[in-house]
């Protein structure tokens, strides 16, 4: 919070301050009298101090670490004496379709609970789009929303209208076995025909089983995917319109052709790659089978683990690579903050929000939790440099990070794309399969 923020914080609370200790003083004295227990006296200044605050919800996935997401909130509600949060802990990310179920049934609601809520990126749309989620340009300056990463600001926007604000940022990236690419002294790849070449030559010299791992079961991981490959060509799948299908288009189809290629052509990833999300691409790497890996930043410190890493130091990371003609791209993700249009407390809402979304606690969450940041300027502080290096090293990838497709329809959407690429990677009838894909999605987002 700022100087300004914190001296109005402050002032606020005295009041209350007073309040609570004249009741403090009172209780004391009547429980000092025989009049009341101690438990009910504590009870007493409880019910009292809440009395005087003004009380929110805030609904969130549930994230860990060294700290808790009630944590942090919990931190909030100590830091000051107007506002009392009460937290709503959803399912973990790993539990998308949950999550995603339970803010929708509490969002249709429109009974102004939650006041606050965290979201999947690809939920914003759909939330703005149903008129659940708050406008908030009037509360955020161009100043303010000049200090996150354009491409993460630009996902909280729908129909023109900032209705979300950052929360973290994450994205795809490539992970590659140092020793491995020096050992025939190959460079990081920049481009997928490059990765091609090491992956064979370290296959071919026994030195890597699995080329490249990626994840292409038949799960909103997919997408991720389809979109770093196709973007990473200079294709897209819906247009700026979000109602124009470009997924059969040249560039588009070479990209999945590719993905197929993988496996059945190049043969750098196994067809086991059809069934593997996160966690099961993952393993090979981490088990020192597999020199190329496609996967979030969650895996870093998990490669880096002795306990947990037969490959521990002999980690890189890298941006994604491109086609010939294209740029890296990777596919952002990460929650991102809202509030919820009929809450009857906006300004205590929008003044948590705006905590929540404070350099300060980007930097506690990004410490503590190891969310990253969705601020540049937060990525370059000494402290976070000094609990998670490897974080710090991701800024160039960050500022990379395409979004999927952005609809209010994105949950129609990406099942039929799961459906379609699913097909076309399996059966390498890409331009049947994607031929499919345009026509459910013209009728979708029509």
């Amino acid at each position: 919070m700022s100087d300004s923020n914190d001296r109005e914080s402050k002032t606020a609370w005295k009041p209350a301050h007073r309040i609570a200790r004249r009741q403090f003083l009172k209780a004391t004295a009547l429980a000092a009298g025989g009049l009341l227990a101690a438990p009910a006296v504590l009870r007493h200044i409880e019910v009292a101090q809440a009395a005087d605050r003004t009380e929110i919800s805030f609904a969130s996935a549930k994230f860990f670490g060294k700290s808790t997401v009630a944590q942090v909130v919990e931190a909030f509600n100590q830091s000051q004496g107007k506002i009392l949060v009460k937290y709503d802990e959803l399912p973990p990310p790993s539990a998308s379709t949950e999550v995603h179920q339970g803010l929708v049934q509490r969002l249709a609601k429109k009974d102004g609970t939650p006041d606050v809520f965290t979201q999947d990126v690809v939920w914003i749309a759909e939330f703005a789009g149903a008129g659940w989620a708050l406008p908030l340009d009037e509360y955020v300056s161009a100043d303010e929303a000049g200090q996150y990463f354009p491409g993460v600001l630009a996902a909280c926007r729908w129909n023109g209208k900032l209705t979300a604000l950052p929360w973290f940022v994450d994205s795809g990236m490539l992970y590659y076995r140092t020793d491995l690419l020096k050992e025939i002294g190959a460079g990081v790849p920049e481009t997928w025909d490059q990765l091609v070449a090491a992956a064979q030559a370290l296959m071919k010299a026994g030195k890597a089983k699995i080329g490249f791992s990626w994840q292409a079961k038949q799960a909103e991981v997919l997408i991720c995917d389809l979109v770093e490959f196709v973007t990473s060509n200079g294709g897209a799948i819906l247009g700026p319109d979000g109602k124009t299908v470009e997924i059969t288009k040249p560039a588009a189809v070479e990209a999945v052709q590719f993905m197929y290629d993988t496996i059945a052509k190049h043969k750098i990833s196994p067809p086991d790659v059809r069934s593997w999300d996160e966690e099961p691409s993952r393993a090979p790497f981490t088990g020192g089978d597999a020199a190329f890996l496609r996967n979030w930043s969650y895996v870093h410190p998990i490669a880096e683990d002795p306990k947990s890493s037969s490959i521990a130091g002999k980690v890189g990371v890298a941006p994604l690579p491109h086609f010939a003609k294209g740029k890296s791209a990777a596919c952002l993700g990460g929650y991102q903050y809202g509030v919820n249009a009929a809450t009857k407390n906006r300004d205590a809402a929008i003044e948590f929000l705006k905590w929540l979304s404070s350099p300060e606690t980007q930097l506690r969450f990004a410490v503590e939790l190891g969310l990253a940041p969705s601020r540049p300027g937060v990525f370059d502080s000494a402290e976070l440099g000094k609990a998670q290096p490897f974080m710090q090293t991701l800024k160039p990838v960050f500022v990379g990070a395409t979004a999927r497709p952005v609809t209010p329809k994105y949950a129609q959407v990406t099942l039929a794309l799961q459906s379609a690429v699913s097909k076309a990677v399996t059966h390498g009838n890409v331009a049947e399969a994607l031929g499919e894909a345009r026509r459910k999605l013209e009728q979708i987002v029509a």
